[in-house]
């Protein structure tokens, strides 16, 4: 079966019925019934508990609590990079911006404008520049942390549909994560600008920073933003490896580089597993002074 016609399901499907009810689920305090949900889902998906922070199961008083469950401490250490893998999960694509052009999958290209919701302004910034998308599959640990330190300027929700992001539905559905809702966080870093865009999906009730919180729901039609520092706030000013938010339910996360010397890992390739803190990239310039 194709691709196309493995997808097709999905466009007639009522995802924002679907995920609205997910979120209420996965938020419930149900007892014991969310314990057996919580034990059937790591047998399934094979969820290495012996990492997190709180290993017992029947501790969880939601679905959410345990999905984005804390890790222990060092179980992530930072490797020496100018960027660091942001979370764990599997690379899906990464690379070289041609022009204004992302690389979604083979044939399947979008554009940096509509990444970040239609500000070319913004998306001038990251012509010629990098990029890399990575996927959490339901296994993975689902908060985001910082691939380099930054200072926080802007956070954009973009309205959008609702399409799973798994790597099938990234062959077949054109423009994907350009079309789901979105979350596109702006930072200031030593070596210039970044953006990172946290990408909804099927069944992801929510997603939340750690400066904010949730951000959605409320879902809307119309793009929403906001400025930092706000009026009267201090700096949001996040060190590499620090979290910056989570989802509620699995996604995937884009970056934005501007254009320079970035050298991305040898060992990465696109469907290598990843894991929080690893090395991603390296400046030559920098490590050259």
């Amino acid at each position: 079966m194709s691709d196309r016609l493995a997808v097709l399901p999905q466009y007639l499907l009522p995802k924002q019925a679907l995920t609205r009810f997910a979120g209420f689920v996965a938020s419930r305090e149900r007892g014991w019934v969310t314990t057996e949900i919580i034990r059937r889902f790591v047998a399934k998906y094979r969820v290495n508990m012996d990492e997190a922070l709180n290993s017992d199961i029947s501790s969880y008083l939601t679905f959410n609590d345990f999905f984005t469950r804390a890790l222990k401490p060092g179980a992530r250490p930072l490797a020496k990079a100018a960027l660091v893998c942001p979370v764990d999960g599997a690379i899906s694509q990464f690379g070289a911006i041609a022009h204004d052009q992302l690389l979604q999958a083979k044939g399947h290209h979008y554009s940096t404008t509509a990444m970040v919701g239609g500000d070319k302004a913004l998306a001038a910034q990251y012509d010629n520049g990098h990029f890399a998308t990575i996927y959490l599959s339901p296994k993975d640990y689902h908060r985001i942390h910082m691939p380099a330190g930054g200072r926080l300027s802007r956070m954009i929700y973009v309205p959008g549909d609702l399409f799973s992001v798994n790597p099938v539905t990234a062959r077949g559905v054109p423009g994907l994560f350009a079309r789901n809702e979105r979350v596109v966080c702006v930072f200031e870093s030593a070596r210039g600008p970044f953006v990172l865009v946290l990408v909804g999906a099927t069944i992801v009730g929510s997603m939340a920073t750690v400066w904010h919180g949730v951000v959605n729901p409320p879902r809307g039609k119309v793009v929403r933003e906001w400025r930092y520092p706000a009026s009267g706030q201090p700096e949001v000013v996040l060190r590499q490896g620090e979290e910056m938010g989570r989802f509620l339910l699995g996604s995937t996360v884009v970056m934005l580089f501007p254009k320079g010397p970035l050298r991305f890992n040898t060992d990465w390739a696109p469907g290598r597993a990843v894991r929080l803190g690893e090395p991603m990239a390296d400046d030559p310039a920098a490590s050259q002074v």
